[in-house]
Formats: structure tokens, C-alpha cells, sequence
């Protein structure tokens, strides 16, 4: 993990080997991460959030989203989620509606969150 400045924002981007964050001991650990970095958007690899992830009807998503968002961080997932969204409509349309927020995106990768912030 590290933290960078991008776009005038502190970026807290996580590793992408680690435990896997749909464990609540790690996600708290994680919560814990961020608070001590002061960093207020967290950049997450798809990967750490495991295979449920993206099956929204596992409810793994929202819960790991909807902690992070309890602690008022901003919450860009990294990584290319055009595979498994194609063969989900209720997937894809999670992504719109959260790439039209302030709060979740989906992005490629750090440039991309770049991209985001400096554009809106």
C-alpha cells in the first residue's frame, strides 16, 4: 500500500496481493489503514475483493462498499471489469449508476482514477 497524490487528492492504493478485503477482519484492517494514511479515497484492486465480488446477489459488493462508504471514503475499484459485466445486466448497470457518483467507480487503473477526478 501506498499513498499518492493525484489530481490534488491523497490516494491510498492498495497492493494487489493481500488478503482478500470480503473478510471482515481485513476490511476492518483496511479501514484502519486508511484512517492512519488521512487519505480519503481508497484505489482497491478487483482482485482483493474476491471471486463474489462481481455476483452481485452474493452481496458481497455492497457490503464491502457499503462499509467503506459508512466511513466516508471514496472507493475506486481498479481493474477491467468488462469480462464478468458482460454477462450481467444488474452488474453493468451497479457500474454505471456507481461511475455516475461521487462515492464508488470503476476504473482501469490509477491513470484512469486520474482521469476521473481531474474531469469530474
Amino acid at each position: 500500500m501506498a499513498v499518492h497524490m493525484i489530481a490534488g487528492h491523497a490516494v491510498f492504493a492498495c497492493v494487489e496481493e493481500g488478503p482478500c478485503l470480503a473478510d471482515d477482519r481485513a476490511l476492518s484492517d483496511l479501514i484502519g489503514e486508511l484512517f492512519s494514511s488521512g487519505a480519503r479515497l481508497a484505489a482497491i484492486p478487483l482482485a482483493r475483493l474476491g471471486p463474489d465480488f462481481p455476483r452481485l446477489s452474493t452481496g458481497v459488493a455492497g457490503y464491502v462498499l457499503q462499509k467503506l462508504v459508512n466511513y466516508r471514503f471514496q472507493i475506486a475499484v481498479l481493474g477491467d471489469v468488462s469480462a464478468v459485466a458482460a454477462n450481467s445486466e444488474p452488474l453493468r448497470d451497479f457500474i454505471r449508476e456507481s461511475n455516475r457518483s461521487k462515492t464508488v467507480w470503476f476504473v482501469e487503473d490509477l491513470a484512469a482514477l486520474e482521469g476521473k477526478l481531474v474531469g469530474g
